[in-house]
């Protein structure tokens, strides 16, 4: 399901460490030596070429890359050497001072990581932002958004594949009730989809759309112009199908007039190394053209470069 390509025979981290300096020397930066390394290891990988390049040159390689690479592609670049607790705990915090329906990033993160990496996303903010993520969501977020995404980003979901279908059914008129009276941010509807496993939560929606004909999110497009509705939504989405969500992320990404380079970013660099190969055909399926092609349409030089690299681009 990801699409980073490692080759056969990796080098020594030191190697890579001396690569990556040597591209930073003279007048130049060699930003297709950074691409062919980076683009082409995996998370570990990249820790340890981190550790060596701090080791035998006494700085952080994300200040020497900070310090030689500029816009779009020093974002993209810099947000995939990260490690991937500490991306979401970055990328996270920036969505905390400004959560718009356009930046829902939490959601991202609370929805289609696993517990385990959610947990690790939360000690990661808390060693670097020295509080926790949820004191920050629950101060810069009001009413029902606060609601709905502090239990969110304070989740630990079971992660088996065990389905009570009796539990299933009465959940499923639970939610068909709520929603039947427009109590969309009731505490039950908030539990139920905070709280339990996505096998548990997709048994539900499956009987929901089976004993009431229509699907939940069908059902919650009352008003398009209600935040909280879309959220919900998006929330909904991303738990059940995060392909699809992070296709319609991508595609609003690259269709609107201008591209919106932060969320095109935000979802190669952070799906690259889990589902991006199903989200690539998703997306070739949704629009009739390949993600490929649809970002070297919309991107140009080294930045383009750097995405077509983290998703499998066969000349990347």
């Amino acid at each position: 399901m990801a699409t980073v390509k490692v080759p056969a025979h990796v080098p020594a981290p030191s190697e890579d460490a001396e690569q990556l300096h040597k591209a930073f020397e003279g007048w130049g930066t060699n930003e297709a030596l950074i691409i062919s390394i980076l683009a082409h290891r995996n998370a570990a990988q990249r820790n340890l070429i981190r550790q060596t390049y701090a080791e035998a040159y006494g700085e952080d390689l994300l200040k020497a890359l900070d310090k030689e690479l500029s816009s779009d592609f020093e974002r993209a670049v810099l947000l995939w050497t990260l490690d991937p607790a500490e991306r979401d705990a970055y990328l996270a915090n920036e969505a905390t001072k400004k959560f718009t329906s356009s930046n829902w990033v939490l959601i991202e993160i609370a929805c289609s990581r696993s517990s385990l990496d959610l947990f690790k996303v939360r000690q990661a903010y808390h060693a670097r932002f020295k509080k926790s993520l949820e004191e920050d969501v629950a101060y810069h977020t009001t009413g029902d958004f606060r609601k709905l995404l502090v239990p969110l980003v304070s989740a630990f979901r079971y992660e088996g594949d065990e389905v009570n279908m009796t539990l299933a059914k009465s959940e499923a008129k639970i939610l068909h009730e709520k929603i039947s009276h427009k109590a969309y941010s009731d505490e039950e509807i908030i539990r139920i989809i905070a709280t339990r496993s996505k096998a548990q939560l997709n048994a539900t929606l499956n009987h929901y759309n089976n004993a009431f004909g229509n699907a939940i999110n069908k059902d919650l497009k009352g008003d398009p112009k209600d935040e909280f509705l879309n959220l919900l939504r998006a929330t909904i989405k991303c738990l059940t199908t995060p392909e699809k969500y992070f296709e319609k992320v991508l595609r609003l990404a690259i269709n609107k007039l201008g591209t919106d380079e932060l969320a095109l970013t935000r979802v190669v660099t952070t799906r690259a190394e889990v589902d991006m190969q199903r989200i690539k055909e998703e997306y070739h399926r949704r629009n009739s053209v390949t993600l490929d092609r649809a970002i070297s349409g919309d991107t140009s030089g080294d930045y383009e470069k750097m995405l077509l690299a983290l998703i499998g681009h066969e000349d990347a």
